[in-house]
């Protein structure tokens, strides 16, 4: 499946390269079937046009096997938000995860400063990202992260640039294991893309989105 339309692509290597979470083929053949069916269901994911979402190396220290994607909202040339998700699987279990998968992820985006400058920013932002699990129905657990507000000044040479200022939010959670101990990692994708969207400022995908708060005065978007 290609980018640009809301899908998957390929990646360098394809999925062969992905399947032991570290792009090592030679030790493909050791990754477990679950681990592989909630990749398998990640590249099957159907997702808004506007997300342009590809293969990344994944960490190599976080777990056993990982798998990452990274995404950028775009609105014809340009980019509105960007981030990246990883899948984490430790098939002995994490007693931190209170599970054998996790999901971890960073997004971000430009605001307006007077945005930025809004004490109830944080927890906004937090409830972007619990409400979009929620929306599509689905179970998780042991949810942590941070959203951290970061602005910048320019002088001297640089004093014609207007003040910039950045969201960027960092969570992680378990997803719930559905059949077979494979929870529905293509819903969960799914799910994150709908935050990245609030974050950029876009309008909810469809009907049924009450919970959808858009990000207003973001600042004018980067181009490519």
């Amino acid at each position: 499946m290609a980018a640009a339309q809301g899908r998957l692509s390929d990646g360098a290597g394809g999925m062969d390269d992905a399947k032991d979470g570290h792009g090592n083929a030679g030790r493909a053949a050791q990754a477990p079937l679950t681990f592989l069916a909630a990749v398998d269901a990640l590249r099957s994911a159907r997702l808004r046009p506007q997300v342009e979402i590809e293969q990344v190396p994944p960490p190599q220290r976080l777990a056993p096997f990982a798998y990452a994607l990274e995404a950028t909202v775009v609105d014809g040339e340009q980019e509105l938000a960007d981030g990246r998700l990883v899948l984490l699987y430790d098939p002995a279990g994490h007693e931190a995860w209170r599970g054998t998968f996790r999901l971890v992820t960073l997004v971000r985006a430009e605001l307006e400063p007077e945005m930025a400058a809004d004490p109830l920013l944080p927890d906004v932002c937090w409830s972007w990202l619990t409400g979009a699990l929620q929306t599509r129905g689905l179970t998780y657990g042991e949810p942590s992260g941070t959203v951290t507000r970061a602005s910048s000044h320019y002088f001297g040479g640089l004093s014609a640039r207007p003040a910039a200022s950045q969201i960027e939010i960092r969570a992680s959670w378990t997803p719930r294991e559905g059949l077979g101990g494979v929870p529905d990692t293509a819903a969960h994708l799914a799910s994150w893309c709908d935050l990245l969207a609030q974050v950029a400022g876009l309008p909810p995908a469809g009907p049924g989105d009450a919970s959808v708060v858009t990000l207003p005065q973001r600042r004018g978007p980067q181009s490519h």
